[in-house]
């Protein structure tokens, strides 16, 4: 069993930044894939960024150029950097692992909010 626990949300202005931290509770290196998802009550959860354990990376339209989602294997944990934040994307973010995009492991989430 897998353990994700995220942090770093809170409250910023437009075109300010956050950077999220997602620790797992074992080997990060030994997931398959890690992934960043954003869910605004009454909507699915969207996907926003992965990375593989071979270091391949993908990321939402929406988010390309602003977003970074990198990963400190020593520290167990993956980092999602957001810059030039807008108003939409305020939700509440979760840390998703697995062998697949999403995977079986789910984050309790943290929330974002960017004022305008």
């Amino acid at each position: 069993q897998v353990q994700l626990v995220e942090s770093g949300g809170g409250l910023v202005q437009a075109g300010g930044s956050l950077r999220l931290s997602c620790q797992a509770s074992g080997s990060i290196s030994s997931l398959k894939f890690v992934s960043w998802y954003r869910q605004s009550q009454n909507d699915e959860r969207e996907f926003v960024a992965f990375i593989k354990n071979d270091g391949s990376i993908d990321y939402a339209d929406a988010v390309k150029g602003r977003f970074t989602i990198s990963k400190d294997n020593a520290k167990d944990t993956v980092f999602l950097q957001m810059n030039r934040l807008k108003p939409s994307d305020t939700d509440v973010y979760y840390c998703n692992a697995g062998k697949t995009v999403p995977g079986r492991y789910w984050g309790q989430g943290t929330q974002v909010t960017v004022s305008s």
